[in-house]
């Protein structure tokens, strides 16, 4: 439908006027449902209309300054009747005032509808999804208590060191796959531009060889990481690092160190 072409055809102007016939009205009415630009244009021609109306009003008229203008001294007053007001045309001015308005309630209703079910469906979704990640979650906790509980697994605890003797750390090592857990649980938040850093060391001599850095420790709320760890591993360690990790321990920065007491 041609929207531009239909409005200046006029019949919105005499659907206003309420010159059409019953199934025209309800044509019209129709299509205002359907198209908000019909709809507007609709209350801007009954504004216009009603400012029209004002304008043409009988107490609008100054007749002194008519007569002023005219320059005649003596003037007859001729008593004009008022023409008949066309009530019928403004009666269906004012039934398409109440209409428009009705109409404009409805599409304000069904806005709101609208934004509501996406609002129900945004929820929903988000349901699914914490629903989803609790599932997944559940999941890996199985299968990591499977692991720790492992009869060949070596568990090795990490003591704090130093200043930090409140720090605290387990390394749960299965050698079949070369894979450490390490629950972090007792060492803090890595404070801004440091991160954890974890080693295997063996001691004879005393080698450090990294297993990485921990970059999200401050975001995991498990605090347990999976670290891939192919050494032959005599102890662990874990010390804090500037950002982007060390190539050597700062030993003045150890917090927990534990030996890997046995073997299974």
């Amino acid at each position: 439908m041609d929207i531009k072409t239909y409005i200046e055809s006029g019949i919105l102007e005499l659907y206003v006027a309420g010159r059409l016939s019953e199934n025209e009205n309800q044509e019209i009415y129709n299509l205002l449902q359907q198209h908000p630009e019909l709809l507007q244009e609709v209350l801007e021609i009954e504004a216009a209309v009603v400012k029209l109306t004002a304008a043409v009003s009988p107490h609008a008229v100054n007749f002194n300054s008519i007569k002023g203008k005219l320059g005649a001294s003596e003037t007859k007053v001729v008593d004009l009747k008022p023409k008949q007001t066309n009530w019928i045309s403004y009666t269906g001015w004012a039934a398409s005032i109440l209409l428009a308005a009705g109409l404009l309630w409805t599409l304000n209703q069904n806005t709101d509808l609208e934004q509501q079910l996406q609002t129900v469906e945004t929820d929903n979704i988000y349901l699914e999804t914490q629903i989803e990640d609790a599932k997944t979650d559940l999941a890996a906790t199985k299968n990591l208590l499977n692991v720790i509980r492992d009869k060949d697994i070596i568990a090795v605890p990490l003591g704090g060191q130093g200043d930090y003797a409140s720090s605290f750390a387990k390394v749960y090592w299965n050698k079949a796959d070369n894979t450490i857990y390490l629950d972090a649980e007792g060492l803090p938040n890595a404070p801004d531009g440091k991160v954890w850093q974890v080693w295997s060391l063996t001691l004879n001599p005393l080698t450090p060889t990294s297993l990485g850095t921990i970059d999200d420790f401050n975001t995991d709320e498990n605090k347990i990481f999976t670290i891939a760890n192919a050494n032959e591993s005599q102890a662990f360690g874990v010390t804090l690092e500037p950002e982007g990790g060390s190539a050597t321990p700062t030993m003045e920065q150890l917090y927990t160190l534990g030996v890997v007491s046995a073997t299974p």
